[in-house]
């Protein structure tokens, strides 16, 4: 199986680490996309993904499988005796989605949009806002408090364990540098528990 990704971006670092974690990275051959250059965007790449993103996993009968959480979840399906990182049951499966989807929604997403709208770094593709980047990082902020919060009474993200939401919170956590978003002890829990997830081996994938 072969994973296009750009290994800096961090939606293609969910995955990795969800491997990892799993102990399945083995199984994929990675191969790298520049997004700066537009390799994105090139008729080969569209053919996989038509909405031009990375990361994509290409099974070995030619089949592609776009976006983050669809990637694991085939692994998920088809490895039933690693670690189950999506959910046990029906209850786990929905408060981890739940939990996902709140990190993609408010935090991930503010700041993507922060980052392009703020930087010129696709200004050649799109006109970028610049208050309204400005706007999402604030938005990004306040989530970072929701989390700081969560994590007062609770030492991972759902479950009592660590779940995709842990790997997807880590991730979109990380991605706030790109706008100096940075975990420093004005959020003591979130700080605590980042350090914790950090320190695992999955997260220097």
């Amino acid at each position: 199986m072969k994973l296009y990704e750009m290994a800096k971006a961090p939606n293609p670092r969910r995955v990795r680490m969800f491997l990892a974690e799993k102990g399945l990275l083995e199984e994929v051959t990675c191969i790298e996309i520049d997004l700066a250059k537009g390799e994105n965007l090139s008729t080969d790449f569209s053919a996989k993904n038509p909405m031009k993103k990375v990361p994509v996993l290409e099974l070995d009968d030619g089949t592609c499988i776009s976006e983050t959480t669809a990637i694991c979840r085939y692994f998920e399906e088809h490895y039933p005796d690693s670690p189950k990182l999506l959910g046990n049951d029906a209850n786990e499966k929905a408060i981890i989605e739940q939990w996902t989807r709140w990190v993609d929604f408010y935090l991930f997403l503010p700041i993507g949009m922060g980052f392009q709208h703020t930087t010129d770094y696709f200004a050649h593709r799109m006109n970028p806002i610049k208050e309204w980047g400005e706007s999402n990082i604030e938005q990004a902020m306040k989530f970072f408090d929701f989390l700081d919060n969560h994590l007062k009474d609770h030492d991972y993200i759902a479950c009592g364990r660590l779940t995709a939401a842990d790997i997807n919170a880590f991730c979109s956590v990380d991605f706030g540098k790109v706008v100096n978003l940075r975990v420093n002890e004005s959020h003591p829990h979130l700080k605590h528990w980042y350090e914790r997830i950090k320190a695992r081996p999955s997260a220097a994938v």
